[in-house]
């Protein structure tokens, strides 16, 4: 009898969860063409003229701006690539499918127009030289951000790792992944932007 009762309970976890998932991607393709028609509708302070997006990390929102230096030392901010397409992606080298989506994020480089920006969680690594290691072998040649403090993984409340977010050329966020991407997917979703 208890074992009936824990399967019916689970299976109404199970039944629920698969309805919110389903009711949130309906909800994010909606807002999508709300703003794609320019009736969003979403105001913030100061926003009322304007109709400019909000801030935030949903589909449809204008992705949080932020600073961080690179491997290599330079500084890099989201907003000086407004006008290209942008991945943003959360990793770190000790995480598997970190490591396994990174051989397709190069190839992706390579292959398209898109900036990659690969924000490190340096704060998790055992050493910076780990990190180093880790771009000479899989041979990156997108820029390394290193979120030393963690800072821009809290603004983005990264959870999962990796976590992905593509940006379009007017900054807003059309798309999020958590977990490790694919190649196909990668240019899929890139080539759905503007």
């Amino acid at each position: 009898m208890k074992k009936w009762i824990l399967l019916v309970v689970v299976l109404g976890m199970l039944g629920w969860a698969v309805l919110d998932f389903i009711d949130s991607n309906k909800e994010s393709a909606e807002q999508i063409e709300d703003v794609d028609q320019g009736k969003d509708g979403s105001k913030s302070e100061g926003d009322e003229e304007t109709n400019e997006p909000v801030i935030g990390l949903e589909i449809g929102n204008r992705a949080p701006d932020f600073q961080l230096d690179t491997l290599t030392g330079d500084t890099v901010k989201l907003s000086d690539f407004r006008c290209n397409r942008v991945m943003i992606n959360f990793w770190a080298t000790w995480c598997p499918p970190c490591r396994a989506e990174m051989p397709d994020m190069e190839q992706f480089h390579q292959d398209k127009d898109i900036v990659i920006l690969a924000v490190n969680l340096t704060d998790s690594e055992a050493s910076v030289e780990n990190v180093e290691k880790f771009s000479d072998e899989y041979k990156l040649t997108f820029p390394i951000l290193m979120d030393t403090n963690l800072d821009v993984a809290t603004l983005y409340m990264i959870q999962p790792i990796p976590t992905t977010y593509m940006v379009d050329s007017n900054g807003i966020v059309r798309y999020r992944a958590f977990g490790a991407m694919n190649y196909d997917l990668m240019v899929q979703e890139f080539e759905k932007m503007e």
